[in-house]
């Protein structure tokens, strides 16, 4: 009788134990997806904080399209700028047809003309349709993508600049037109040897202070 009491306390407190660490178990498991729920959701807040316009963003780009228009870019507004500062840029009292007929002036509305071009439909630019059939094939695929948005704004930013100088040269101010055409050329050439966009940095502060907001539009769609 002595032995059986002793067995059945003994299964019992085996039958609590048990019982014990099931309930232990579980506990740990149920703590274990709160705490893995609650690092999912930090990550998420997170990554929307960092990345507000993910869920509109457009397709990424090679970052190496940009530059590589870029490149071919600065030397155009290289030869408009000495061209015009050769020709009657620089020169005051110069006829109306003297001016529209500048070298320099010819050179760069063309480049304004291929600004134009690269902001309305970058994908059918000269530059990206060149990067895309003759020069992305020979490279390796890139590391990682672009948005396209900021390299298309700095499309934007071109034209306006140039622009403005083709504007001011044909109204008759000296100067204007190889300064406007420098200062194109000076931020093409940083894009293109260094990497550094100046619109596209323009661009990141205009959104930032919210006076741009990134819907796709103009500033959107696909490129190189």
């Amino acid at each position: 009788m002595g032995e059986w009491a002793r067995w059945a306390r003994g299964r019992a407190g085996g039958l609590r134990g048990q019982g014990v660490g099931r309930v232990s178990a579980h506990v740990r498991v149920s703590l274990y997806d709160a705490a893995r729920a609650a690092r999912a959701s930090l990550t998420y807040r997170s990554g929307m904080a960092s990345h507000p316009n993910t869920a509109g963003r457009p397709a990424g780009i090679d970052p190496r399209g940009p530059r590589f228009a870029a490149a071919i870019t600065s030397a155009l507004l290289l030869i408009g700028t000495f061209l015009a500062v050769l020709g009657s840029a620089t020169q005051s009292g110069t006829t109306f047809v003297e001016r529209v007929a500048d070298a320099g002036f010819l050179v760069l509305l063309v480049v304004a003309l291929l600004f134009v071009w690269g902001f309305t439909s970058p994908a059918t630019s000269p530059w990206s349709v060149l990067f895309r059939t003759a020069v992305r094939p020979r490279l390796a695929p890139p590391t990682d993508l672009e948005d396209p948005r900021p390299p298309r704004f700095a499309q934007v930013v071109g034209f306006v600049v140039v622009t403005i100088g083709l504007v001011l040269h044909v109204v008759g101010v000296p100067w204007a037109l190889p300064i406007a055409g420098a200062a194109a050329f000076i931020a093409a050439f940083l894009n293109a040897a260094f990497g550094f966009c100046l619109g596209c940095q323009i661009y990141l502060a205009l959104t930032r202070i919210g006076l741009i907001r990134p819907q796709g539009g103009i500033l959107g769609g696909a490129q190189a």
